[in-house]
């Protein structure tokens, strides 16, 4: 996995909630909690869901071969998606399952010392898992805002820690919430409703990352600054003179597919637009880089077949003149 894949990040990410999830567990043992232990299935959910994204990265290392000519890729797209249906299940279902069976049969937390005390340590290593995702996260962020940086980001890594670490945060202020209310009423329903309101913030953290990651499975284009640096490298003003049309990609995060039709000289030898072809390519790779995969398909430009067929431009990936 690349450095722009976040792996100290989910390192980060994944020491903190191993060790948050023993400490929820313990907590939970000690107090009765229901909340507690929703909160320990989600940061043992969490701990699973980095191991994943680990794994997704080392997979999509491997070679390609002749049954995947382009590689394994989208390995992290894969992996990712499989952390937002973990999440789902393992994480968002079962804390509503839980938060309604102590709403239905409410007790009293015992031990109030643990519960709260590890809320707050899970707080403090929660604080800092989300501030190094943060600090990963800016450095290929640039000017989007969070947001825009978890809808366009290609590299599935750094997203999902973000929502996960986020939604931890926010879950164990609920949980804390919840426990301090139980406290303060002598009423367990208090408890329950907590762990579902966690269970339904998890769920809805989720659906966000089974959605973007869905999109990038299914295959997105280079970002438009991206095709703009692509379409300009192509064009030498001298045998390639313009691109008919082109479209682009994604194999993986740092993999990009580029195929274009491109307009030459109608006199142009065979050898003088293969020579313009590798010129062309070898720009492409040096304006961007994570183009792997580049096909240039020669053609002679003529304005009125242009005008009679779809407009190139107005497709994904796709420019006109």
């Amino acid at each position: 996995m690349s450095a722009s894949g976040g792996t100290k990040a989910i390192v980060a990410a994944l020491g903190a909630n191993v060790a948050i999830a023993v400490a929820k567990f313990v907590a939970f043992l000690f107090s009765g909690s229901s909340s507690m232990l929703a909160e320990s299935v989600h940061s043992l959910a969490d701990s699973g869901n980095q191991g994943l994204l680990l794994l997704g990265g080392k997979k999509a290392q491997r070679e390609a071969t002749p049954q995947h000519p382009f590689g394994y890729g989208r390995e992290r797209y894969i992996y990712a998606f499989l952390v937002s249906i973990v999440l789902f299940s393992v994480g968002g279902m079962f804390a509503i399952y839980e938060g309604y069976e102590k709403v239905k049969h409410p007790h009293q937390i015992d031990a109030w010392y643990w519960p709260v005390g590890v809320l707050v340590f899970a707080i403090v290593a929660e604080g800092f898992s989300f501030r190094t995702a943060i600090k990963e996260s800016n450095e290929t962020r640039g000017s989007l805002s969070w947001s825009q940086f978890i809808r366009r980001a290609k590299a599935p890594e750094l997203p999902v820690v973000l929502l996960e670490d986020f939604g931890a945060l926010i879950g164990l202020v609920l949980a804390l919430g919840g426990v301090g209310l139980a406290l303060a009423t002598d009423d367990g329903v208090w408890d329950g409703i907590g762990t579902l309101c966690i269970g339904t913030l998890l769920i809805l953290i989720a659906l966000i990352l089974a959605v973007e990651t869905k999109s990038l499975l299914l295959g997105e284009a280079a970002g438009t600054e991206e095709v703009e640096k692509i379409r300009t490298a192509i064009v030498d003003g001298d045998t390639v003179t313009s691109v008919i049309h082109m479209r682009t990609l994604h194999l993986g995060p740092e993999e990009l597919l580029i195929a274009a039709k491109i307009a030459v000289q109608h006199d142009d030898t065979a050898a003088e637009v293969a020579q313009a072809i590798n010129a062309a390519e070898a720009r492409i790779r040096e304006a961007v880089p994570i183009a792997r995969v580049i096909y240039l398909e020669p053609d002679i430009y003529s304005a009125a077949e242009a005008a009679a067929g779809p407009d190139p431009a107005a497709t994904p990936g796709g420019t006109g003149h």
